[in-house]
């Protein structure tokens, strides 16, 4: 359950859906030995949830990185 916002830096509660942003991603988790067969299924998928309140949702976004995880990253303005 989502309960504060997804920013590491930020420590706002989640209170209201309506201030900020919520994000939805599709994961995957990956087998404990670190290894995946082609002929097995890559893993089990789960959908987890995320909210940035609505300061950081102004200037920042999250993504998923295969690597990494969900990240949090600026928003680029339509100059850049």
């Amino acid at each position: 359950m989502v309960s504060r916002c997804a920013n590491p830096a930020c420590s706002v509660p989640l209170r209201y859906l309506r201030d900020g942003r919520l994000f939805q991603f599709e994961v995957r988790s990956r087998s404990l030995a670190g290894f995946e067969s082609p002929r097995h299924d890559k893993g089990s998928r789960q959908i987890a949830h995320f909210w940035l309140c609505g300061h950081c949702a102004e200037t920042l976004t999250l993504t998923f990185d295969e690597l990494k995880g969900v990240i949090v990253v600026p928003v680029l303005s339509p100059a850049d």
